[in-house]
């Protein structure tokens, strides 16, 4: 079998027990690389020379059995908006398109405290504001399963990149369902740990409260693998928890799901949902009972009202975080300006895209003198409110089971001309986030013409080790997540 066909935790045990050399790892995925990115467009930078030398350096340090850390010469992506030191992170906007970072951010250090390989940066859409990659300013990327449709958003690049086998896993982030939207559209896995269980400390910031670093991977066992690396505290990180981090992989060892609640909300099986989608996520919801799950309908009163205040919340954090991106420090600065307001003012209209404007935009707005309390106050009540419908379903069950998106991928273009429709990709995978709850996405079924359906769980606040559980037993008594698409 090809090396690249490998899943992160196969490559690992093969090049623990010396069968491969991390040179012949990067040669056989920079060879796929090669094959594939000049159509799915995956990446905005590739460390190719870098991912060689590194490689060449830990073989020669390693010979025969190796006693490694558990990444030590897996070739990993990165998402354009977590800085790296030495390595472009553009944010895929022109108002970062030749920043180079001097810091590694927290996830960033910790993998290359364990030898990581990074192959690449991926595209997003600019900021992260968007669900299908078609906001980056270097153009978009596109789904392996159909190069016509996109691959979701805003870590878009990072699931494109793992389906199209790019790369062994990638890191994403997540601010309203944006490693978890991209994965389902995908049929990859992607994990939205808790609000705190990840550091965030250089993460590009799009909303400071919403924001979370996860992992995109093949398997919900390379996703714990994954997120073990990465979750604990930061004391460079004022939102990080300090609080034990579970063995993630021993938990995937109990497959009995008995005495297990699940939870399915009715509000997410309402008008809009895609009829395939609901078959594919009823017929989900089935297999768990089968492995001794116990199933309940549940009510998450609140869920209509999240989009609204997501998009009120997230653009007024937006708005206040893109305000250091003004053309005097770093990052793109306008040209031949008369004085500091004409300056502020052309750089930001030059260096912005039309999306990261029209957020900043509606955010600048809703924190206003005379809209404050109208808008930014009354959303935060409401977001309160959610996080009390989930706390008072976990009182009844132990997980909530819901469709990840409304519908499979859609094609390039079709939502680009009409935001509220963009927006509503993410109806499902929003409250997570304004409740900051762990979530999964994970491959479920397909739809007549061959895209992937994804099925989300979403479990209690630093329980990712029941969710993992969970989502690996599903998994395991599935065949979806062997499928891969057909791209040469």
């Amino acid at each position: 079998m090809s090396l690249q066909k490998l899943s992160l935790v196969e490559l690992q045990k093969k090049f623990t027990a010396g069968e491969v050399t991390a040179a012949e790892i990067v040669a056989a995925y920079f060879l796929r690389i090669s094959q594939v990115e000049p159509k799915v467009k995956a990446f905005v930078t590739q460390t190719k020379d870098a991912a060689y030398r590194q490689a060449e350096e830990l073989d020669r340090k390693l010979k025969g059995w190796r006693k490694t850390h558990p990444l030590t010469g897996m070739p990993l992506a990165v998402k354009d908006n977590i800085c790296t030191d030495g390595v472009p992170t553009t944010c895929s906007s022109r108002m970062l398109q030749n920043f180079v970072p001097p810091y590694d951010a927290t996830v960033v250090s910790r993998l290359r405290s364990q030898e990581y390989i990074l192959v690449g940066k991926t595209n997003l859409d600019e900021f992260a504001m968007g669900s299908s990659t078609e906001n980056s300013a270097f153009g978009p990327s596109r789904n392996p399963w159909n190069l016509h449709c996109v691959p979701g958003g805003s870590s878009g690049g990072s699931a494109a990149a793992v389906a199209a086998d790019e790369c062994a896993a990638a890191l994403g982030s997540d601010t309203g369902g944006s490693i978890r939207q991209p994965a389902a559209f995908c049929g990859v896995v992607g994990v939205k740990p808790t609000y705190g269980r990840v550091s965030r400390y250089g993460l590009v910031a799009f909303a400071s409260s919403l924001d979370q670093i996860g992992p995109i991977a093949r398997t919900v066992s390379d996703a714990a693998f994954l997120l073990q690396a990465i979750a604990g505290h930061d004391p460079m990180d004022s939102t990080s928890v300090d609080r034990p981090v579970p063995d993630y992989m021993k938990a995937l060892q109990k497959r009995d799901l008995k005495h297990v609640r699940v939870g399915v909300p009715v509000e997410f099986f309402a008008e809009g949902l895609d009829p395939e989608v609901e078959r594919a996520v009823r017929a989900a919801i089935e297999e768990l009972k089968h492995l001794g799950a116990e199933v309940k309908e549940i009510r998450l009163p609140r869920t209509d009202a999240a989009v609204a205040v997501y998009y009120v919340l997230a653009t007024a954090e937006a708005s206040s975080n893109l305000a250091r991106f003004d053309g005097v420090k770093f990052g793109f600065r306008a040209k031949e300006t008369k004085d500091l307001l004409e300056l502020y003012m052309k750089t930001r209209q030059e260096g912005f895209g039309p999306e990261v404007k029209r957020r900043i935009m509606l955010g600048t707005y809703v924190l206003s003198a005379g809209y404050y309390d109208a808008y930014y106050g009354k959303a935060q009540a409401v977001r309160t409110l959610v996080c009390q419908d989930f706390d008072a379903a976990f009182k009844e069950v132990d997980l909530i089971v819901t469709p990840a998106t409304p519908t499979p991928a859609f094609k390039l273009g079709e939502k680009s001309e009409d935001p509220l429709q963009m927006y509503l990709s993410d109806i499902f995978t929003i409250s997570v986030n304004l409740a900051g709850l762990p979530a999964i996405a994970l491959p479920c079924g397909f739809s007549k013409v061959g895209l992937p359906i994804g099925l989300q769980l979403i479990g209690r606040a630093f329980e990712e080790d029941t969710m993992l559980r969970v989502a690996h037993a599903y998994e395991q008594s599935t065949a979806w997540y062997r499928q891969k698409p057909n791209i040469r």
